[in-house]
């Protein structure tokens, strides 16, 4: 309830504000103060990274090579037949010297559990979790589970189609180390990017938001988890109680409440977790449905709780606030535009209101549009090493993507909350085309050996 009636006077003010200034002033003047804002801060952690950059080439850090606490890797896995056992087999060859790995199966209805209890017997260090038809659902209750008989200082948490390098965890535990750093959050790239449009518009978003993770690192800002690849102190696990169970975005919730109770966040691009793209527009749908409606909902449930935090800090306060506005920007264009086309049909006096309509709109869109087509090009060319004009066209359509995506969503999320009951649909992803695909292609391989054979 509490959720709703916050939207409600959001969205209530945001109105009230929007029609106030068409009236009186200028509602242009108000979106141009807050485009100023936004970019002043992007521009702010743009010069804060390249100071941070330059000061760690002058003072490089010295890595405490003593500092090798035993970690515990999660692996949820919900119908994940098809993966499971390529990614563990994967995960069981990073070069860390001392870890564990709990594979967790959550009631699934294929062969999980067994490939899974397959997997413990063939490997010392793997353990098999087998969660009960009744057990509460989500996510969040499986990680909780699975913590209960962890051994590690340090918990890994991977999706189950999660790829590393073997010196993965080598890269990400120096991060760890300062007492006030609660969890390191690596950077995640779709493995199949090259498949399709959606594939390649998937993993801009996720150079994106590499820029964006570095950027509030380097300012000490709010730095969040992205439930793949994350790395969390036990301390902090404990501080906080664990994983809630009742939000559908376990790693943003967590995120959140670390930041509440005084834990620094750290973001490491040179560990990398590969993980695969949706292929389909219908389930990428569902699963940025989820994303975003857990990413409102933590904003309005923990808002008043961050600005009362006396452990949070100003930086991470400040932070938040200026990333809760990029919510805030599509609503206020869609309800800019629906007052002008409302007044434009109520108003047949003024001659001029089709006029300030369209001018509205073109001018809101093409701020938006550049904003993000030139964060998503300055993103390639940094941390994909994409060409200039490659790197142009792909902003442009990264930028068509996130319109198509993004907008209606966040409407229909937003009516989602006032309208309608709190749910825990998680929205589980697909996994499995890429092993799929490079099964076949071995299948292949071995028949064109054979027939090679044979002919010779």
């Amino acid at each position: 309830m509490r959720e709703r009636v916050l939207l409600f006077l959001i969205l209530s003010c945001l109105g009230v504000f929007l029609y106030v200034f068409q009236n009186y002033v200028n509602t242009i003047v108000g979106f141009v103060i807050l485009c100023v804002c936004m970019v002043t801060y992007g521009l702010y952690s743009i010069a804060a990274t390249k100071y941070q950059k330059r000061k760690l080439k002058k003072h490089p850090p010295v890595v405490n090579e003593n500092y090798k606490p035993f970690v515990t890797v999660m692996i949820p896995a919900h119908n994940e037949e098809s993966v499971i056992a390529y990614t563990v087999e994967n995960i069981l060859k990073m070069d860390y010297p001392s870890f564990e790995v709990i594979v967790i199966d959550d009631r699934s209805t294929d062969n999980t559990a067994s490939i899974i209890k397959s997997l413990e017997e063939k490997h010392e260090n793997v353990r098999a979790l087998i969660r009960e038809r009744n057990a509460f659902p989500g996510k969040s209750a499986v990680l909780n589970d699975a913590f209960k008989i962890a051994k590690g200082d340090a918990i890994l948490v991977f999706d189950a189609d999660a790829t590393v390098e073997p010196d993965f965890l080598n890269k990400l535990v120096p991060n760890l180390e300062p007492a006030d750093v609660g969890a390191v959050q690596a950077r995640k790239i779709i493995r199949n990017k090259d498949v399709n449009f959606l594939t390649r518009c998937q993993n801009n978003e996720y150079s994106l938001d590499t820029y964006l993770q570095v950027g509030r690192d380097a300012v000490k800002g709010a730095v969040e988890l992205r439930g793949n690849g994350e790395l969390i102190k036990r301390e902090a696990l404990e501080d906080i109680n664990g994983w809630n169970n009742y939000t559908i975005t376990d790693d943003l919730d967590m995120s959140t409440r670390l930041h509440i109770k005084g834990w620094d966040i750290r973001f490491c691009p040179e560990a990398i977790v590969y993980e695969e793209g949706i292929v389909y527009i219908k389930p990428l749908f569902r699963q940025r449905r989820r994303w975003l409606e857990g990413t409102i909902r933590r904003y309005l449930e923990y808002f008043f709780e961050a600005m009362k935090s006396k452990k949070m800090s100003l930086r991470a306060r400040l932070d938040m606030a200026i990333y809760i506005t990029q919510f805030i920007m599509p609503l206020w264009f869609m309800m800019e535009v629906f007052f002008r086309v409302v007044k434009l049909l109520t108003d047949k006096t003024d001659p001029y209101s089709l006029h300030n309509v369209l001018w509205s709109s073109l001018v809101v869109s093409s701020v938006v549009g550049l904003g993000f087509i030139f964060a998503i090009r300055y993103s390639l060319r940094r941390y994909d090493y994409v060409s200039r004009l490659s790197a142009l066209k792909q902003a442009f359509e990264t930028t068509v993507y996130f319109l198509i995506i993004w907008f209606p969503m966040e409407l229909f999320i937003c009516g989602k909350i006032l309208f309608c009951k709190k749910d825990l649909n998680w929205g589980k992803t697909a996994h499995g085309l890429i092993v799929e695909e490079q099964q076949n292609k071995n299948l292949k391989e071995e028949a064109e050996s054979e027939l090679d054979a044979i002919s010779a």
